[in-house]
């Protein structure tokens, strides 16, 4: 009987996402991709939404998946399948708000004095709204946090590396860094100057 349960368990092991979106290429089997699908939606989904609105998440997840489903063969299997998506997702959000004229990206020399362009979330006028939790106000820090500087955050929680955040946000490793590191000083700073 547990040879049984051993043959059936080897059988039933998930396959890597890699493996999963190059076998949907080849065959457009359903199955993968709906195992794709349960594996990343909602990973994605939330990562978008740090980025902007629920609404606009659902949506901008919709047109990833479609992507993935009309271009399975664009995948590059030198990197993770994972980081394919999000940089699908990231530039679909970005086009979404070039459209409606919502995005508006850090100044050129802005890695360098990011730090300054983050000093206005440490202002008391900021930090003492009547935040319910700490977790309110880190929500509310990191909103006002400039997109770039946000989005490297975000995906670095989201635990990608830092090459493959420089790939998914089309910048440089230094540059990557840099943007987590000014993110991660103005929360820091926000949440020291916040009072219970």
């Amino acid at each position: 009987m547990s040879l049984s349960i051993a043959i059936r368990n080897w059988f039933s092991t998930s396959q890597s996402n890699e493996w999963l979106v190059v076998k949907f290429a080849q065959t457009k089997d359903k199955k993968l991709f709906e195992q794709l699908y349960d594996n990343c939606a909602d990973d994605l989904y939330h990562f978008l939404t740090t980025q902007s609105d629920p609404h606009l998440a659902k949506d901008i997840c919709q047109k990833t998946w479609l992507k993935v489903i009309e271009k399975p063969h664009l995948y590059q299997e030198s990197g993770r399948f994972i980081a394919w998506l999000f940089s699908i997702g990231r530039n679909a959000l970005i086009d979404e708000f070039r459209r409606s004229n919502r995005f508006t990206s850090l100044p050129e020399n802005a890695d360098q004095f990011g730090f300054t362009i983050n000093h206005e979330l440490t202002t008391s006028h900021h930090i003492e709204q009547n935040f319910e939790s700490v977790s309110d106000a880190f929500d509310h820090a990191l909103l006002k946090l400039p997109f770039e500087q946000r989005e490297a955050f975000c995906l670095q929680q989201e635990g990608f590396g830092l090459n493959e955040i420089a790939t998914i946000t089309h910048c440089g490793v230094e540059t990557a860094k840099s943007r987590i590191r000014y993110a991660k000083q103005a929360l820091r700073l926000t949440l020291e100057n916040y009072h219970d």
